[in-house]
């Protein structure tokens, strides 16, 4: 990816998001740009406006830690936007960013038996392992019942994120589907942030550019997030809805590997179903108290 486009397109869409109001400087009728001007910014960080000026046409290599610090802040970046303006920073100087060594694409299988006996264990919830590329690469028995819709009838290693903007069974799978589409590719943005030589990831991003006008338009917003921790709602075609919530665990064995795990409130409704789910991923009939607890899958 071109480092000097995202650096610039990054800084221009943040600047963009932030108002006067919000800045504490006034704001005046006669404004011909969304949020601040560049000459506001580079006065709220204490840097001059040439030299700002010169970090927003991407020009950002040698810039020190203090400076970006104060572009953060005058940008009132989150942590997550922050920690991408750092990682297109340590791209420009060529250093790999946030700590991770590159990679070739072919070594981040998740093929190590002890990983998957340790995904095995976890019978309560559904856990699973993905790569920055958003390969679903190894899942529990729960996970693999969990991600049928995703994973298919095999062949090619399923993708979440070409399940999401790709597959129309997606619409159905995640109810709040706008929601986890913006997740998604935040998501993916932050990561070709910290990776710019992922030329897997690039192929991925031109593919679903391509192919989907939704996926597009948020790319080109420059959101980032991380994933961490939250709540999320899904309709599993076997069981009904499901909310939650879930945990992501650094794999550092393998760097850029992530584990996922999702569980449901103890004596939730949720939780009774995703317990039908795992009967049924163990190849166990329900129990007559499931049926009797409403846990059937037409059920809400």
């Amino acid at each position: 990816m071109d480092n000097r486009r995202e650096v610039r397109e990054f800084l221009t869409s943040r600047r963009a998001k932030v108002t006067p109001e919000q800045a504490g400087i006034p704001g005046g009728a006669n404004r011909r740009v969304p949020g601040l001007r560049r000459t506001e910014v580079a006065i709220l960080a204490g840097v001059s406006v040439e030299y700002y000026a010169k970090l927003e046409r991407g020009q950002i290599a040698g810039a020190s830690a203090s400076v970006l610090e104060a572009i953060a802040r005058a940008l009132h970046l989150d942590d997550t936007e922050r920690a991408h303006l750092f990682d297109l920073a340590r791209a420009a100087d060529g250093i790999p960013a946030s700590g991770r060594t590159r990679r070739r694409a072919s070594r981040q299988s998740a093929s190590r038996p002890s990983l998957h006996w340790a995904l095995e264990a976890i019978t309560d919830g559904i856990a699973f392992v993905r790569n920055p590329r958003q390969d679903l690469l190894a899942a529990n028995a729960l996970g693999r019942r969990f991600y049928a819709p995703v994973i298919g009838d095999g062949g090619r290693t399923p993708n979440l994120a070409r399940f999401q903007f790709l597959d129309p069974a997606s619409r159905d799978f995640y109810p709040d589907w706008g929601l986890f589409a913006e997740m998604c590719v935040a998501i993916m943005r932050a990561e070709a942030g910290r990776d710019p030589h992922d030329r897997a990831l690039q192929d991925l991003v031109g593919e679903l550019s391509t192919r989907s006008d939704t996926f597009r338009t948020l790319w080109a917003a420059h959101d980032v997030r991380t994933h961490g921790t939250g709540t999320k709602r899904f309709h599993h075609p076997e069981v009904g809805e499901l909310l939650l919530a879930y945990e992501e665990l650094a794999v550092t064995a393998e760097p850029g590997l992530v584990l996922i795990i999702y569980t449901a409130e103890p004596g939730s409704p949720s939780a009774e179903r995703l317990r039908l789910l795992a009967s049924l991923a163990a190849g166990q009939p329900a129990h007559a108290d499931d049926e009797a607890a409403g846990t059937h899958p037409g059920s809400r």
